[in-house]
């Protein structure tokens, strides 16, 4: 099957985006969303907002209610901005790494990661590329939407660095010191932790302050 767009997609997309900047910038034009409903209407998404926004006049509709049917209509459409449109949420990613990154030394790992955009994936996500060039985004890449909250993006983010590690080497780790058990990427609370299940389960250390937690570094 092809991976090109429709034009019916390409269309929505387009309406969508600009939809989404509109509201981001406070400046929304009302025939945008009067378009994109149209559109969507046409190929049979009947949802309250887009009925209501199709069968009303703009020009009567206060701004504060258009801009609330807008951010409805892009929920109903489920539509997501990616990182190119909210690049905060690539901050806030990058943010993340600097906190994982302080743990990699207990694995033998050096150097400073960075996050690698990955555009063959839909929507574009993100992975991580080692100071040594190697590839880190087993199990799929860290999707945007990942990454509005920091707590989540840390525990995705350490997820994913983990479970490639493990695929890459077949060695488990973190192991807590106390069970000899693997630990795991964790959000507890809305911290990102790595979790241990021994003895009913414990925090081993928050994501970052392994290194104290584990006492010593990791030879290489």
């Amino acid at each position: 099957m092809s991976n090109a767009m429709t034009k019916y997609e390409v269309d929505i997309e387009q309406l969508t985006r600009r939809v989404y900047l509109g509201l981001r910038e406070d400046s929304l034009n009302p025939q945008d969303v009067v378009a994109l409903a149209c559109e969507l209407f046409d190929w049979f998404h009947r949802t309250d907002a887009i009925l209501e926004v199709v069968e009303r006049n703009p020009a009567e509709v206060p701004p504060a209610e258009m801009a609330a049917l807008a951010q409805r209509i892009l929920d109903d459409a489920d539509f997501d901005p990616g990182f190119d449109l909210a690049p905060e949420r690539l901050e806030i990613l990058r943010a993340a790494l600097r906190i994982v990154t302080r743990d990699l030394p207990t694995r033998g790992i050096e150097g400073e990661p960075e996050i690698e955009i990955l555009e063959d994936w839909f929507p574009a996500g993100a992975g991580v590329r080692l100071a040594d060039g190697e590839q880190l985004n087993w199990g799929g890449p860290i999707l945007p939407n990942m990454c509005d909250d920091p707590s989540t993006a840390l525990a995705s983010l350490a997820i994913l660095i983990q479970e490639s590690l493990l695929e890459w080497t077949w060695q488990v780790w973190p192991v807590c010191p106390r069970h000899g058990l693997g630990v795991h990427g964790s959000e507890r609370e809305r911290e990102a932790v790595w979790w241990c299940a021994g003895d009913g389960g414990h925090v081993l250390a928050p994501v970052g302050e392994l290194t104290r937690a584990l006492g010593r570094r990791r030879p290489k």
